[in-house]
């Protein structure tokens, strides 16, 4: 490069290079906030899979236990048609979590049913293989609560870093979106304990 093209470039004053280095840092900011919000994005997409594949797993232990409860209590037909019923619209629904709450929650309610019925039955509640698919069932239970509980924290996290300043700015612009929570009501955990203070 000759002298005297060198020579424009020394001409460019501080306030150029500040604004320069302002510039190539705004950019930096917007690429590390962007990837951020996506890994954010994808962290509760995968935890969402974790989820379904727990409801899976109970769907699929459902019809086992319908079938080893039917054995012993044949003439509670509806009970078993409701809990069937109730497992087919869970498994089919792929809508919103919001959506698939309401399923899980009938589907819940007619499980605890089913357990009910279960309870008029000693030799049924003896039965080897009703015990296995009640500890499998518990078990899965477990891990559902587990996996709702680790969406929902990435759900959370998501809503706080498409809903604070600054990176609401970035998440605006590229048009992110917060995910719903799945919460499954049982409605024994949210019931008030009544307490006798008479006695």
């Amino acid at each position: 490069m000759a002298l005297h093209q060198l020579i424009p470039l020394m001409a460019i004053g501080p306030e150029v290079i500040a604004l320069g280095v302002l510039g190539v840092i705004v950019l930096i900011w917007v690429i590390g906030t962007y990837n951020g919000l996506v890994r954010t994005r994808n962290h509760t997409d995968e935890s969402w899979s974790g989820v379904d594949t727990e409801l899976k797993r109970r769907y699929d232990l459902i019809p086992n236990l319908v079938k080893t409860v039917q054995g012993y209590a044949t003439h509670e037909r509806e009970t078993f048609e409701r809990v069937i019923e109730a497992r087919n619209r869970a498994a089919s629904n792929s809508g919103s979590p919001e959506a698939q709450a309401r399923d899980e929650n009938a589907l819940v309610g007619s499980v605890k049913q089913l357990f009910a019925v279960a309870e008029g039955y000693p030799d049924l509640k003896a039965s080897r293989s009703f015990l296995a698919l009640q500890e499998e069932l518990t078990t899965t239970e477990n891990r559902i609560q587990r996996a709702r509980r680790f969406y929902n924290a990435n759900v959370r996290d998501l809503a706080n870093r498409i809903e604070t300043f600054p990176s609401n700015v970035i998440a605006g612009l590229f048009g992110f979106l917060k995910r719903e929570f799945f919460e499954i009501e049982d409605s024994s955990q949210r019931a008030v304990p009544q307490i006798d203070l008479t006695s």
